[in-house]
Formats: structure tokens, C-alpha cells, sequence
């Protein structure tokens, strides 16, 4: 598992990236617990509305939907093992991280803050993934 430093707002994040859909499909699933100030960043080929669920996935977390400039449109908590789906309420959803519950707001993180999309570019160029929604 390679995790890659991208921050939101001023807050420093190691993200594991999740870019293929097998990988959007597993998700955190089976594991145990999620260090702090880690987290899984899905990347989609384009934005749309997104849905998330819990299941198979027992740690408690928050997810953070953020549009193709990087800006972040809304926070939900995800509750472990539930099979609901969350759905966002944008269509424009093109990054969600998942953290472990209360990250956002532990570290002042607001709708309308950003998240580094310079390190994003950086770490797919390391994993040799080219995506063309990336807004600079």
C-alpha cells in the first residue's frame, strides 16, 4: 500500500489512491483500522453524482466529495458495516477522500477548502496515470 502526502486547506493527509474501479469497488474494506492523518482518495474519469457504502468496511469514517478544481463541496460520516448508500449531492464530484471519522473537523476543514492539487498531479505521475479532468 503506497500512501502519497497531499494536504486539504493546511492539513497534511497520507492518502493511499484508489483510480481503477476494482479499487473504488474494495475501497478500505477488511482492514482493521486506518492510521491518523490517513486516508483513501478515489480519483474518477470524470464528475458526476457519487455513492458510497460501508460494506465489508468497520472502521467509522468521514468522506469528502470535491469537484475538478479541487474545492470541497461536502462532508458525510460513514457508519461501519452499513450497506446504505451515501450519496452526494453534486453532480460535479470528481475526487472523494476518506478519512477516519472526525479528521474534517478536528482540523477546521470547511466546504470551500481545497485540496493540493499539485501533489495529486505528483503522485499520479509517479504511478504513471495521466487524468485529463484534473483542473489546475
Amino acid at each position: 500500500q503506497t500512501y502519497f502526502p497531499i494536504s486539504i486547506a493546511e492539513s497534511k493527509l497520507q492518502l493511499q489512491l484508489a483510480l481503477k474501479t476494482v479499487e473504488h469497488q474494495k475501497g478500505l474494506m477488511y482492514r482493521e483500522s486506518l492510521d491518523d492523518d490517513h486516508g483513501m482518495l478515489f480519483l474518477f474519469d470524470r464528475p458526476d453524482k457519487r455513492s458510497f457504502w460501508m460494506k465489508n468496511t468497520r472502521i467509522p469514517l468521514d468522506i469528502g466529495f470535491f469537484d475538478s478544481y479541487g474545492q470541497l463541496l461536502e462532508i458525510h460520516k460513514l457508519f461501519p458495516y452499513d450497506e446504505n448508500t451515501v450519496n452526494s449531492r453534486s453532480c460535479e464530484v470528481l475526487i472523494a477522500v476518506e478519512t477516519n471519522r472526525g479528521w474534517y473537523a478536528a482540523n477546521g476543514i470547511q466546504v470551500g477548502d481545497r485540496i493540493d492539487m499539485s501533489s495529486l498531479t505528483s503522485a499520479l505521475k509517479g504511478l504513471n496515470h495521466k487524468n485529463i479532468s484534473i483542473k489546475p
